[in-house]
């Protein structure tokens, strides 16, 4: 993944509650190359919004992307907006499935099921993930940070996490089977 794109994913992490829907219509992320994903269904509860200045690193290159990440019961939605505040894209995942609009060419960002999955990684509960997770992965919370490793124990992603008082926030993501690296500054939150 490259710098944008490694930004647009980690703003995308949510935490939702589970919905009845058929699977197969949901979209796939890769969780390291060579092994995908179905997503969690769309909607969390309580809901949330929140303004974030994502600074993402890779390749030893470092780009930052301000975010307006918004979740209910319903659906997820993140918008990217440029350094002056111009919308450069937004991406909604809800029941029908994900919803892109690019208002300006952007290189090198990753398709809308690659950041959603970062982002749900973040903030989905892990009982959303479980049965999501091919045999033998785990995800688990331990003290300030959430580890998803892979069947044979290795490390996939590290997610460290802020405690503000009810609210855990995610501040830092570790993607170490693509190489990336994204700092999350929460900007305004709202639960």
């Amino acid at each position: 993944m490259r710098m944008g794109a490694l930004l647009l994913a980690l703003s995308l992490l949510l935490s939702g509650c589970a919905s009845h829907h058929d699977e197969s219509s949901r979209p796939t992320a890769w969780l390291k190359p060579g092994v995908r994903v179905t997503l969690p269904a769309p909607g969390i509860s309580p809901g949330f919004q929140q303004q974030q200045l994502l600074t993402g690193r890779v390749k030893g290159k470092t780009q930052s992307l301000l975010v307006l990440l918004s979740a209910d019961a319903q659906q997820i939605s993140l918008a990217g907006l440029s350094s002056l505040g111009i919308r450069l894209f937004r991406v909604t995942y809800d029941q029908q499935g994900i919803h892109t609009q690019q208002m300006m060419a952007l290189p090198d960002l990753p398709p809308a099921s690659q950041v959603l999955a970062d982002i749900m990684l973040s903030y989905w509960p892990v009982s959303a993930w479980q049965p999501q997770l091919p045999s033998g992965w785990t995800l688990r919370d331990v003290g300030d940070r959430r580890e998803l490793r892979d069947a044979s124990g290795q490390l996939i992603s590290l997610i460290h996490y802020l405690q503000r008082g009810e609210q855990r926030e995610p501040i830092s993501v570790d993607q170490r089977a693509f190489g990336y690296q994204i700092h999350i500054q929460h900007l305004d939150a709202s639960s």
